[in-house]
């Protein structure tokens, strides 16, 4: 209730606040912070252990604008529940880099990128398409959801060709397609490290054994808060034994039997099985991969040319590029493709140490080395058939940045061979569009840049399709 103070000035207590109003407040607190709170009294220790106000307040505010938070688990999970995983998979969103071999024997896109949907996560290989344009070749592969039981699945697809849809995760919740997807475990180590890795204790969404559906951390997790602590420790608890283990295996194979044994149409079950152990035997089993977040993927006022970028090169292929800022300041990029073929995984293309831009009005030479070369762009006639508008216009510049080759440092044949500076010197434009192009004296062409992602989407994505790729 209000009180006067001394001065006369009215106070208003917490408690004098409309409930709407209280929820809203406690949803900015982190779990520990709304586990003090609500020792102060019964009356918010039954506000902040409400699942459908307090819980749902907390996991509204923060995913509700990204994904759909009542579809979680069909609707039938508690938002306790829902907050708690939330919590450690969103750092997934973005883009990760794969690291080590592929698993498959076919070529594999090294660039990862996570996404929200509306009832789960989805993680799409990305690829530069080969057609000549800025559009990338999106490919689904890793879907991570919560079954109406509660329990965490994540299955892959090793062909890229999973439906982000509700109607098909649900598909799967129910034991329908399993045979063509693999359950898999994700593992976070640390907050940077993700390994994928095929959880071979899975048997069937449809079996009446305890499920084992895919989500554990690692000893060495560390992407916790410290405060969210207690929101998770129920979690750790639970998972405190080793999935897969060998008496697990066994005790289930036991129960299994007895079950189908004793069970009407137990040896139809046992059959459908037994057939299900020969599928998952005889295909090829899938090896854990690694995956590094890349963490600085967009530009900022500070650091301008940071980030992943898409540009076309003077094969009139698309490639990625990442560009990134060291500790001493100086800044790097490097091509993101494919690592089986030599010089291509992680190539330098430029670097300098001298961040300092030139900055207008640009002295003649400048602008003759701007104006007399050419800009890099899609083939015009692609463009128009993929409803994109070709750039007609060079971009008007706003700084200049002088870069060296790093082809010199990679490739042995041209170790210490550049006696003239021009055959290693190169410049960056800036752009007043935040966009920017880079290029090199020896030639005469402008490899022009674009964003490959903004706000959390991907721009000018296409969905696998073997015609395109």
């Amino acid at each position: 209730m209000s009180n006067l103070t001394t001065d006369g000035v009215t106070s208003v207590s917490f408690s004098d606040f409309p409930e709407d109003v209280q929820l809203c407040i406690l949803s900015f607190l982190t779990p520990s912070e709304i586990a003090t709170f609500a020792c102060t009294s019964k009356r918010f220790l039954s506000l902040c252990t409400s699942d459908s106000k307090l819980w749902f307040t907390l996991c509204d505010r923060r995913w509700g604008s990204k994904t759909q938070i009542k579809k979680w688990g069909s609707g039938k999970i508690t938002y306790r529940l829902l907050y708690r995983t939330l919590i450690e998979w969103e750092n997934l969103i973005g883009f990760w880099r794969r690291s080590g071999q592929v698993t498959l024997g076919v070529a594999s896109p090294p660039l990862i990128f996570f996404e929200w949907c509306p009832s789960f996560i989805i993680g799409s290989r990305v690829s530069p398409s080969r057609l000549g344009t800025y559009h990338v070749i999106k490919a689904p592969f890793l879907c991570m959801s919560i079954t109406p039981e509660g329990e965490t699945m994540n299955f892959l697809d090793p062909d890229g060709k999973i439906e982000p849809s509700d109607d098909f995760v649900n598909a799967v919740h129910a034991g329908f397609l399993e045979s063509d997807l693999i359950p898999v475990h994700v593992s976070f180590m640390g907050k940077n490290h993700v390994v994928v890795e095929e959880n071979l204790s899975f048997t069937s969404l449809n079996s009446q054994e305890p499920k084992n559906t895919g989500f554990r951390r690692s000893s060495s997790s560390s992407n916790l808060r410290a405060e969210d602590i207690g929101v998770v420790e129920d979690m750790i608890g639970a998972e405190s034994g080793s999935p897969g283990s060998l008496p697990d295996r066994f005790m289930s194979e036991i129960y299994q039997y007895f079950a189908n044994r004793t069970s009407p149409g137990g040896e139809r079950a046992s059959r459908r099985q037994r057939k299900r152990e020969k599928e998952r035997q005889g295909r090829r089993k899938w090896v854990p991969e690694h995956f590094v977040k890349i963490v600085n993927c967009s530009p900022t006022p500070s650091r301008p040319l940071q980030g992943l970028w898409k540009g076309i090169s003077d094969d009139k292929n698309l490639y990625f590029f990442l560009v990134a800022y060291d500790d001493i300041g100086g800044i790097a990029c490097r091509t993101i493709g494919d690592s089986s073929k030599p010089l291509s995984g992680y190539s330098p293309v430029f670097w300098t140490s001298k961040t300092t831009f030139l900055e207008a009005p640009f002295s003649p030479e400048e602008e003759y080395l701007y104006d007399s070369r050419i800009h890099l762009r899609p083939l015009a006639a692609a463009d128009h058939i993929y409803g994109h508008h070709p750039l007609t216009e060079n971009e008007v510049v706003s700084h200049i940045l002088c870069i060296n080759s790093s082809y010199d440092l990679v490739i042995p044949d041209l170790a210490g061979t550049s006696a003239n500076p021009r055959d290693v010197e190169g410049r960056i434009w800036l752009y007043e569009s935040g966009t920017f192009g880079f290029g090199f004296l020896r030639n005469h062409f402008i490899v022009d840049l674009k964003h490959i992602a903004q706000h959390g989407c991907l721009l000018e994505a296409m969905e696998l399709c073997s015609d395109l790729c």
